[in-house]
């Protein structure tokens, strides 16, 4: 029987079926940061791109204001994409501290379009072009996305906070020399907000996790 779907029928090429399996690796790469920092159980790439899709649909009006014209179903296309490129590149955490081993960004970059180049090949454009999208952030939907991305770490600091869901000596001790607990986070998070609601909203967060850590 064939599909009412045309992306997805009995005619559907075995090269989608295998790029399709190949994205599914997202769900068990785990971020790489929260590893470093000794969390029990961290979340998934995967994870934290259904957390940024779903901030983009909970305060993606909230941009509005700093981002005219904003299209949120638009939105939501870069936000199921955006870190794909991931299931074949692995998770590179942005860090802040001085010590840590730094990532040049051209050869991530290339990285990462070589495999989208194998992920999205024998999908339809929209799959390519929404990252593509996200990638050159010159959208007002791709800076929201970003937004969102940097915000949903804050917002997973303040969980695994509240939780007291770390040992940093489960982790990799000597990755964060410089700074305590989850502190690094939000020093990789600020310097990259761009909007004003962004801004708002990272303040709020950042007050939230203090409050996590000096609670008894």
């Amino acid at each position: 029987m064939v599909s009412d779907d045309p992306a997805l029928d009995d005619s559907t090429p075995d090269d989608a079926i295998d790029a399709l399996l190949d994205a599914y690796a997202l769900k068990d790469e785990r971020r790489t940061g929260w590893q470093l920092r000794g969390v029990d159980a961290p979340e998934s790439v995967a994870a934290h791109t259904w957390g940024v899709a779903y901030l983009v649909l909970a305060l993606g009006d909230r941009f509005r204001e700093d981002l005219p014209d904003l299209d949120l179903d638009r939105a939501l296309r870069l936000a199921v994409v955006h870190d794909v490129a991931e299931a074949e590149t692995g998770d590179v955490a942005t860090r802040a501290d001085s010590t840590a081993d730094s990532v040049d960004p051209a050869a991530k970059e290339a990285a990462e379009r070589e495999a989208m180049a194998d992920l999205a090949g024998p999908l339809p454009d929209r799959v390519r072009d929404a990252w593509e999208a996200y990638e050159a952030r010159e959208s007002p939907e791709a800076v929201l996305v970003k937004e969102c991305d940097l915000l949903d770490v804050c917002l997973q600091a303040v969980c695994y906070e509240r939780a007291d869901r770390y040992d940093p000596a489960d982790g990799d001790p000597d990755a964060f020399r410089e700074y305590d607990d989850l502190d690094e986070f939000f020093a990789t998070t600020e310097p990259r907000i761009r909007t004003d609601a962004g801004r708002a909203l990272f303040d709020r967060l950042r007050a939230r996790y203090r409050a996590a850590r000096t609670d008894p």
